[in-house]
């Protein structure tokens, strides 16, 4: 795996490795980022560095502690320096880096303060959402149906990401649904942080998926019904289950 790990205060000096020596998820990913689609030389080159790394960060591949260096990231996706301190700069703005001049940037860790923070800001922002829909709630429910159909089947097929990609679709729905983008935005931003919380909980713990699941469906059954304040409950009951189950398995 690129990087170097880093425990604790600011990252040692160290050469950056070659490209040789990154580890084989991590070229993948750099393959996938560049090959994916017909056309993906026509997306910026600091695009497919921040799309490369986030995905790498979410995955865990670049797990909290790892050194990544410029040079390095610049060999993995085949570009020159300048567009990856671009994307590095965004990364930072989103929280998941912290970078060090001339040494590289470091992954945060995930730290149990960041938990309660993102958790806390999710449910103003759902429960605010889940308001904000209520009198168009009819048309979300094919929506939210068919994300809870692809959670039961990702639970059968043991695919803990795809599971939690399927729960965050439901939920970006609802928020997507209030009609504020800059909200949308905003929450986007802290379900990308709470995939590296919760996946590996959830490896653990497939039994969370079974709950995740009958919690999603009554939150779809609510919106069937005539009470506002059962489904803004529900939302609530679901943001505080998954911040025990975060908490439990860190």
């Amino acid at each position: 795996m690129g990087g170097s790990s880093v425990t604790s205060g600011e990252p040692e000096n160290g050469p950056a490795r070659s490209a040789l020596q990154l580890g084989e998820e991590t070229a993948e990913i750099a393959r996938v980022v560049v090959e994916a689609a017909p056309g993906v030389e026509k997306i910026p080159a600091a695009e497919r560095v921040y799309a490369y790394v986030k995905a790498a960060i979410l995955d865990r591949v670049y797990p909290g502690g790892e050194l990544l260096t410029e040079g390095e990231l610049a060999t993995a996706v085949g570009v020159s320096r300048t567009p990856v301190r671009e994307a590095l700069l965004r990364l930072e703005e989103s929280g998941l880096v912290k970078l060090y001049p001339k040494k590289g940037a470091l992954v945060q860790p995930v730290l149990p303060q960041e938990i309660d923070d993102v958790l806390e800001a999710r449910e103003l922002l759902e429960t605010h959402a889940a308001a904000k829909v209520w009198p168009r709630r009819k048309q979300l429910v094919e929506t939210l149906t068919q994300r809870v159909d692809e959670m039961r089947e990702h639970r059968r097929s043991g695919d803990a990401k795809s599971f939690l990609e399927a729960d965050r679709a439901f939920h970006e729905a609802i928020v997507g649904a209030a009609g504020n983008q800059i909200l949308a935005k905003l929450y986007n931003s802290l379900r990308d942080r709470q995939v590296r919380m919760g996946v590996p909980g959830i490896e653990m713990q497939p039994a969370r998926m079974d709950k995740s699941i009958t919690a999603h469906q009554e939150m779809i059954d609510a919106l069937g019904g005539n009470s506002v304040k059962r489904f803004r409950e529900l939302v609530v009951a679901h943001i505080d289950t998954a911040s025990a189950d975060l908490r439990s398995s860190r």
